[in-house]
């Protein structure tokens, strides 16, 4: 079975964001870059069917700057079998563009699983495995937190409002992964031993014209300072007046 793990390189989420010149993007210089929180997920899961069924491929994919080597060589050091950039100088935020690009990769290059993070920790958008399954024609699930195969066929738990979704699903297909699917494993001494020999491709990435455009980026608005009301038992009645006047809280 051929397993693909869409991959995204995103801001280390410690990293203080400022705007950049020209106010629609985000300035890189001494921004550290790592993979997905989610996609780790995504990777780790790929993994274990591989494992399960002691056959078959992972490949991780990805799309942005030749910089992006570096996070997919953590992806080989953790177990894939090949890494792919898609290359492309562009800041992408346009999901349905990420899609369209990923979608005429994967047709020439099929896979039976398609898999991916729930959402990316930067841009929050938590659109990719949906709008890439309509691209393929694939069946999708989203926000698996549990996953079974076997005999072409996966059976998928998601978190709904209230409850416990169960579905059943036919490969080929898209799942994006939560947390709480699996504890992902990290690089060790061997992994990253044997990562300097496995193939990483790269080639330009087909991008569509965006269908959206970022008209202005601003950080939120500062925290306004706290107010220390009163000590003790007395400050209760000003702290309820202000939760209920000022905060409207109550």
């Amino acid at each position: 079975m051929d397993i693909v793990v869409c991959i995204k390189r995103v801001p280390a989420t410690d990293t203080a964001i400022k705007i950049a010149a020209d106010g629609k993007s985000i300035e890189t210089n001494g921004v550290s870059f790592e993979m997905n929180a989610y996609d780790e997920f995504a990777l780790e899961q790929a993994l274990l069917i591989k494992e399960q069924l002691g056959e078959g491929t992972v490949t991780a994919l990805t799309i942005g700057p030749s910089l992006a080597q570096k996070v997919m060589r953590d992806a080989l050091a953790r177990g894939a079998d090949k890494a792919v950039v898609l290359t492309t100088d562009e800041w992408i935020y346009d999901g349905a563009q990420v899609a369209q690009a990923l979608a005429t990769y994967l047709q020439a290059n099929p896979a039976q699983i398609v898999l991916c993070g729930k959402q990316a920790v930067d841009s929050d958008n938590n659109q990719l495995a949906g709008n890439l399954a309509a691209r393929l024609g694939f069946g999708c699930v989203t926000e698996v937190t549990k996953l079974e195969l076997a005999d072409g066929t996966f059976t998928a738990e998601r978190d709904i409002e209230g409850a416990r979704e169960v579905v059943t699903c036919k490969t080929p297909a898209v799942i994006s992964c939560n947390k709480g699917l699996n504890q992902p494993r990290y690089a060790n001494l061997k992994g990253i031993m044997k990562a300097k020999k496995k193939p990483l491709e790269e080639a330009a990435a087909d991008l569509p014209a965006a269908a959206m455009e970022i008209v202005s980026l601003e950080l939120p608005p500062a925290r306004a300072d706290g107010r220390i009301i009163g000590e003790g038992v007395d400050a209760v009645p000003a702290l309820i007046e202000a939760l209920r006047n000022e905060a409207k809280a109550i």
